[in-house]
């Protein structure tokens, strides 16, 4: 997080809900409340993919339902390093007339595809039933993104008219 950034949250300590804005806890929430994110991996050959999905948050943990056949229930196991990129809707009403970029929060981890039969992804079948319809719960696998080192974040925590300076606007945030 940069000084500008620390010294911002110092300026204005509670969010709009009330609540103290400790950076960690402030950037939690926001993919807490999130349900969808770009998903990075890399193939067997190397080559970089990446795969737009709804997940849910279970503690300090991301979970994505997916068909086991799909490139991301294949490809991840072979490595087991994902990254991850949660935008975070910006500007309320004003963004329904006017072209305001989401905010993001970026970070890397380690991820583990569990098949379907299980005893994670039964135990999370209720946690993670919106994820899917109904008829393809039993069938599907579920990535566990377990996040490591900082979030990387542009736009978290500061006015629309500052993510215009990229110097305020981005920042790294302890998990």
């Amino acid at each position: 997080m940069t000084t500008t950034m620390i010294e911002e949250q110092k300026k204005t300590p509670e969010d709009d809900t009330g609540a103290a804005r400790r950076p960690t806890e402030r950037v939690w929430g926001e993919v807490a409340r999130a349900s969808f994110a770009i998903l990075g991996y890399v193939t067997p050959a190397g080559e970089p993919r990446s795969s737009g999905v709804l997940y849910r948050t279970v503690g300090r943990r991301l979970y994505v339902a997916t068909d086991p056949e799909s490139w991301k229930a294949r490809h991840i196991p072979l490595r087991g390093e994902v990254s991850v990129t949660v935008p975070v809707r910006r500007g309320g009403l004003l963004s329904l007339v006017a072209p305001i970029p989401p905010a993001t929060i970026s970070f890397h981890g380690t991820a583990i595809v569990y098949p379907p039969e299980s005893t994670l992804v039964r135990s999370l079948s209720k946690e993670l039933a919106p994820l899917l319809p109904a008829e393809r719960r039993a069938s599907s696998c579920v990535i566990e993104i377990i996040p490591e080192g900082a979030f990387v974040t542009y736009g978290v925590g500061v006015s629309l008219a500052k993510m215009r300076d990229p110097a305020v606007a981005r920042g790294r945030v302890p998990m």
